[in-house]
């Protein structure tokens, strides 16, 4: 059993949110710990060689352990959920699988790296005002892969198959900075803004609709469940 819980992370950083959004669904209760990862002194650096959030430190059946990355932690909240945060079914597993790595690559290299830098790293690290040119090309990836995304929301109850997985909450991290942001196109998606409202209102979500950036105000729908 899981006792003293404690996640090391930074409110709009996508893994974090996924950590959060994880360890929330299968209610394993824990405290946060906000960490500034690109100041050289975060207390991060000397929880993980990467200085990467998240970081779960935790006394598990007495034995402290300390889960470094998204990975560890959401295999830990699957070890320790009732019924799992991957399908029981080996193929919607793979797929599982699948998605999850899709944004932990593909995802964050076309989008994350390029739009999220301007909209959110710039300002963080006093880097000047966000690129024209790099808003479109970050904007037409986010476009891009929300386009194949949109079918298998049209086709399935959640995106790996029959039943919520480690694959919406990986998604719904990552959109969830873009909504904050006002960069989700919506309206151009709408199997995906379906789905988006549907992981939107269960309860590990509404810590994050909490989430504050500095000097950024939400968009209008960001805390709205029924956009």
């Amino acid at each position: 059993m899981a006792e003293a819980a404690t996640l090391h992370h930074f409110a709009f950083d996508p893994s974090s949110r996924a950590a959060r959004l994880a360890l929330g669904e299968v209610r394993l209760a824990f405290t946060e710990t906000a960490v500034r990862p690109w100041e050289p002194d975060s207390p991060i650096h000397a929880l993980t060689p990467s200085g990467l959030p998240p970081v779960l430190e935790l006394t598990c059946s007495g034995r402290p352990l300390i889960l470094r990355g998204v990975a560890a932690i959401l295999g830990f909240a699957d070890d320790t959920a009732s019924g799992g945060l991957l399908p029981g079914d080996a193929a919607d597993r793979g797929e599982a699988r699948r998605l999850v790595s899709w944004f932990e690559r593909p995802f964050n290299d076309d989008v994350n790296a390029v739009l999220l830098h301007e909209r959110m790293e710039k300002p963080l690290l006093r880097l000047g005002s966000p690129d024209a040119r790099h808003l479109r090309e970050g904007r037409e990836a986010l476009r891009r892969h929300l386009g194949l995304l949109e079918p298998l929301a049209a086709e399935r109850e959640w995106l790996a198959g029959r039943r919520l997985s480690q694959a919406d909450l990986v998604a719904a991290a990552h959109l969830s900075v873009f909504d904050y942001f006002g960069e989700a196109p919506w309206a151009a998606f709408p199997s995906l803004k379906t789905w988006y409202m549907k992981i939107k209102c269960r309860p590990c979500f509404r810590p994050l609709l909490g989430d504050r950036f500095p000097g950024v105000p939400p968009s209008a729908v960001y805390a709205d469940l029924d956009f």
